[in-house]
């Protein structure tokens, strides 16, 4: 185990090699944890082991040889996300029953294990798994955001839900844009906003109180979430919440999707689309109030009954890529307002953008974020990966001993590229000015670069009880 004075670094076992393993491997090879990979694939482990400093093996990830040779018997966490759920399970059991792994996290697609009703299965007497991912349940709740805040590529709440970050882009009309970044509190007092990070030609900083927002740019602010409506006008937004909205693919996230927004407060109209039959009436049993229509999505006349023209959104949640992209720029091309369009090649992500599409959701990058925030332990409440792991933003809390707590935040030598975006204490959402003295059990959003990050964690590993 890898140690450094009041410091301690974590062994984690990661189970295949794919797109989520390999970026889970990558952001905590990156911060010097001790990572072991395990694959079938010696393709996959040779290239994750040129790439990163991390321990490649080839082999079965469930199998307690390999568990061993991984080093199991003093790992810290196994990740298991494989291709198959069952590897996945019983890679964690062989971790918990033979070697003692603390904490085991496993993927597990098949939404038959994650019925309430078999809730049972996965305790410590049956089937000891800590940490259950469903990627298809985190993409829903990321679309579900997407629709709550329209002119909002990104959106992800903080501090049960009393804070938002907020990812936008800054057209010409913004009528912030050129300003400096301490002028936003002078011209407008009441609004409790900090803009945390710039996207410019590509390349993501955190900003000065000098710097400012430019045409062009993707900027992402913390606010108190009851000034996020007064907000996003400043930024050049002001489109209606979705009330019409169109989902293409009914497959088990757009069926998630379709359940939360049936069940939310504010009617919404639904239409979905799906090209099977079978499964076009199994949804329609599932949902009540949905209006379920068998057919191509990319067929005009199946768009038009769909009404896709007086639609507040399109949502495209098919397994095919191509079909996503093209459904979504149709129906932004029939008069649909906005185009929600989940991406899984990674090669489009970068594209979708030029093309008039409004959110890209990538579902790796949600599954990776939710894996992250078990991986920081103890105080860390929440972590979300940003633009494929360039920053990060951190719900922590304050103990104590923090060196945080009891003394001027202007005193406090934060690392290069961190910023605190708000402060919420006994539900109150404070904005943080230099003056402000961090008080025990204080939740603290941090914004950080990919790079800060470990020295940020490093800052507080003490007094916030990360490790």
């Amino acid at each position: 185990m890898l140690q450094s004075t009041g410091w301690r670094f974590m062994k984690v076992i990661v189970c295949g090699a794919g797109q989520v393993g390999s970026n889970i491997a990558r952001h905590l090879a990156a911060e010097r944890n001790d990572v072991t990979i395990i694959d079938q694939s010696p393709e996959l482990i040779r290239r994750i082991s040129e790439a990163y400093d991390v321990q490649g093996l080839v082999g079965f990830a469930s199998h307690p040889d390999m568990l061993d040779r991984a080093g199991a018997a003093d790992a810290d966490m196994l990740v298991a996300v494989t291709f198959a759920d069952e590897v996945n399970m019983v890679a964690c059991q062989v971790a918990h029953s033979i070697f003692d792994v603390p904490t085991k996290i496993a993927r597990i697609r098949a939404q038959s294990y994650l019925r309430p009703s078999f809730s049972n299965l996965f305790t410590r007497d049956h089937m000891p798994i800590d940490v259950i991912i469903s990627p298809e349940r985190e993409v829903a709740e990321a679309v579900n955001r997407a629709l709550h805040m329209p002119g909002a590529f990104d959106m992800l709440p903080f501090a049960d839900d009393l804070v938002r970050m907020i990812g936008v882009h800054i057209d010409n009309d913004c009528p912030i844009a050129h300003q400096q970044l301490r002028q936003l509190t002078e011209l407008f007092p009441n609004l409790n906003i900090i803009v945390t990070g710039i996207v410019r030609a590509g390349k993501l900083f955190v900003p000065t109180s000098v710097d400012q927002m430019l045409p062009g740019d993707d900027v992402y602010f913390v606010v108190d979430t009851d000034h996020a409506a007064r907000a996003m006008p400043l930024f050049g937004h002001d489109e209606n919440e979705a009330q019409r909205v169109v989902i293409v693919g009914g497959g088990n996230i757009g069926l998630f999707l379709g359940n939360a927004l049936e069940h939310q407060e504010g009617r919404v109209n639904l239409k979905i689309v799906e090209a099977d039959r079978a499964r076009a009436e199994l949804v329609a049993e599932k949902l009540d109030k949905a209006v379920v229509i068998c057919g191509n999505a990319l067929d005009t006349e199946i768009m038009e009954e769909a009404n896709i023209a007086s639609a507040h959104a399109i949502v495209a949640l098919t397994n095919d890529d191509e079909t996503n992209i093209l459904a979504s720029l149709m129906a932004k091309q029939l008069g649909c307002d906005t185009a929600i369009t989940l991406v899984n090649n990674q090669a489009y992500q970068s594209l979708v953008g030029s093309l008039g599409i409004d959110v890209a959701i990538d579902p790796r990058a949600t599954t990776v974020s939710s894996i992250l925030r078990h991986v920081r332990r103890g105080r860390i409440k929440s972590v979300y990966s940003l633009r494929d792991g360039v920053a990060e933003v951190m719900e922590a809390e304050a103990l104590e001993t923090s060196a945080l707590v009891g003394k001027p935040l202007r005193e406090i030598a934060l690392p290069e590229g961190v910023i605190i975006g708000a402060v919420v204490r006994r539900k109150a959402v404070l904005k943080p000015r230099g003056t402000m003295v961090i008080e025990r059990d204080d939740r603290v959003i941090f914004f950080a670069l990919r790079e800060s990050v470990k020295k940020l964690e490093k800052l507080l590993a003490v007094g916030l009880d990360f490790f």
